[in-house]
């Protein structure tokens, strides 16, 4: 009795077996309509400006870029950034000093307004920074997003003050007097004399003759992301999903309009 039972169970067995190896995958119409989300197509909009501002060639890498453009509009969507200008500063320490790793995109005009060098501080690091602190007198840059504040003229003449937006990693920035300031040691002849450019006690220093227009452009509620690859840091601001979701409702892009992109 047992045999013809296992026989039987064998038979069922074999014959679900051949029954799944003989469907052929499902898939879909060659006219299927595919809907666009939130998500793809602010994919397609970072994309966007990144290639229409030709930031590759300028050095700049997607990811970095796809980083700072997530956190400007979720601190936009805050309501903390500036309503009139649309514009993004990004600084990337992953590169050496020697390169112009500093950068302003208009996101609006999808422009790229300046590339330049900018300085780290002086206990980061010799040519590439490594550490970074928010700690008062480390003289250490701080990693994260910032908004910009107000112009004032101190030692270094016309700067600008930052507010650090990351707790833990830069939010002490206005005490520790971390500005945006000119400096003589942010020079293609420091670079010759030292093989680096010179540092800073923890400002993202700029070139003298650069700097009032510099300032100028990004002054008042814009962001600053100054870019680290490091596990340890983390933003609240680095949430794509809402940022999409944010862009998406923003008027102004009308690329990343639902109604707009199915009708393409």
């Amino acid at each position: 009795m047992m045999k013809y039972l296992f026989g039987g169970a064998g038979f069922i067995t074999m014959t679900v077996a051949f029954t799944m190896m003989s469907r052929e995958p499902v898939t879909p119409p060659i006219n299927a309509v595919v809907i666009p989300t939130e998500d793809s197509l602010y994919s397609r909009h970072v994309s966007n400006i990144y290639q229409s501002a030709h930031l590759e060639e300028s050095g700049l890498s997607p990811s970095v870029f796809e980083k700072a453009v997530t956190g400007f509009y979720n601190l936009k969507r805050s309501g903390q950034v500036s309503a009139d200008k649309s514009i993004l500063t990004i600084a990337d320490f992953d590169q050496n000093s020697t390169r112009k790793r500093l950068w302003i995109v208009d996101l609006d005009k999808k422009k790229l307004l300046l590339n330049t060098w900018v300085a780290h501080g002086q206990r980061s690091g010799s040519d590439k920074a490594t550490r970074f602190s928010n700690l008062n007198d480390s003289f250490q840059s701080s990693i994260g997003f910032y908004l910009t504040a107000e112009i004032y003229n101190g030692q270094h003449g016309k700067s600008l003050r930052l507010d650090g937006m990351d707790e833990g990693f830069n939010s002490n920035a206005r005490k520790r007097s971390i500005v945006v300031h000119g400096a003589d040691y942010v020079s293609q002849g420091t670079i010759n004399a030292l093989g680096r450019l010179g540092r800073s006690q923890g400002c993202p220093a700029v070139a003298p003759e650069l700097a009032n227009t510099l300032i100028n452009t990004i002054e008042g509620g814009n962001v600053l992301f100054i870019n680290v690859t490091d596990h340890y840091y983390t933003s609240k601001y680095l949430n794509e999903h809402v940022a999409a979701i944010y862009a998406a409702n923003d008027t102004s892009n009308k690329e990343l309009n639902l109604d707009s992109a199915l009708s393409i």
